[in-house]
């Protein structure tokens, strides 16, 4: 076998033992040691075609059975997931809605192998702000019911929620003052003062 089919496996066999399973062109680097990137890039789109890998979008690469909750995590960074997915999975809200909602830098909205991504703008010193945030094992950050729950009052001020009886009343007071919002404060109060 030649230096580089050896070099070429390696890469693969590195990805495919790596728990992650989206990739940025920058991961793969650090991952395999590589400093040529245009020589990468003509090396993963190799495997792309060989279809051990796809690429979904420029300058991301995934294995086959990837994690969408990961690649929403990857598109835009920093980001979190919360909104109406993480809200709908804890049973607030009860319509059912199959897009992935996450907190970011920006508002957009990205189709990627029928699933739709929604992208919401939040301020700086909030998306970086991680309380109430969890960082899965599986790279994921997504943000528990309640700041979920913060997120979507504060960017939706008349939406309507199904079933709040299982929020943390507690958990929310303390979430609430990183958003500085009298506001948001007297919307919160008057949702939850029947719960």
């Amino acid at each position: 076998m030649s230096g580089s089919q050896s070099y070429k496996t390696d890469i693969i066999l590195t990805l495919y033992k790596d728990l992650r399973t989206v990739f940025r062109l920058v991961d793969v680097a650090m991952l395999s040691g590589v400093t040529d990137i245009p020589g990468l890039s003509k090396k993963l789109n190799y495997y792309v075609r060989k279809k051990q890998l796809e690429n979904p979008r420029k300058g991301i690469y995934v294995k086959p059975d990837y994690n969408r909750e990961e690649l929403a995590c990857c598109l835009y960074s920093p980001c979190y997931i919360s909104l109406g997915y993480v809200l709908q999975k804890k049973g607030i809200i009860f319509q059912y809605d199959s897009q992935i909602t996450v907190i970011s830098y920006l508002s957009r909205v990205k189709e990627i192998d029928n699933q739709s991504y929604r992208y919401r703008k939040l301020k700086g010193e909030l998306l970086v702000n991680n309380t109430g945030v969890m960082q899965l094992p599986n790279y994921v950050n997504m943000a528990v019911a309640e700041r979920a729950f913060l997120d979507m009052l504060y960017l939706s001020p008349e939406f309507y929620f199904d079933n709040l009886n299982s929020l943390d009343k507690s958990l929310i007071n303390k979430l609430l003052p990183i958003y500085q919002s009298g506001a948001l404060t007297k919307r919160t109060e008057k949702l939850l003062c029947h719960v």
